[in-house]
């Protein structure tokens, strides 16, 4: 039983470190979202961070309003959709396939300093292209 216990400890700890990869400390600049490093920094703050719940729905806001905007845009123009999410997808869904996309070009500095719009947008395409 102790032996299990400590499994499952040394489990829980592997995958909150897992998921704090990124884990910069997050500024009161970064949350003005002058680029898409910004974005991720806001997005991947850890739960243990006292900015966390700020974080958290700044990185939820700048989701759901990036992605209103581009089905409004994209309904009411007629312009082709850049993203075809189902409509089971969740915010929670856009921000881990962002962290995902974020973490995979971290060291891609073009894509990281362009706009955050731009950043979620390419990855929300990826995560869920159009066909």
């Amino acid at each position: 039983m102790k032996l299990r216990a400590a499994a499952l400890t040394a489990l829980a700890a592997s995958a909150a470190l897992s998921l704090s990869v990124h884990a910069a400390k997050v500024a009161d600049e970064d949350f003005g979202f002058e680029t898409t490093e910004d974005l991720y920094t806001v997005c991947s703050t850890p739960m243990e961070a006292p900015e966390y719940a700020s974080a958290r729905f700044a990185c939820r806001a700048f989701i759901e309003a990036t992605v209103q905007y581009h089905d409004a845009v994209s309904d009411k123009k007629n312009l082709k959709r850049l993203v075809c999410y189902p409509k089971t997808a969740t915010i929670g869904d856009g921000r881990r396939a962002f962290l995902s996309w974020a973490e995979s070009n971290a060291g891609n500095k073009r894509l990281m300093e362009e706009l955050p719009v731009i950043g979620l947008v390419r990855a929300l395409a990826s995560a869920y292209p159009c066909r």
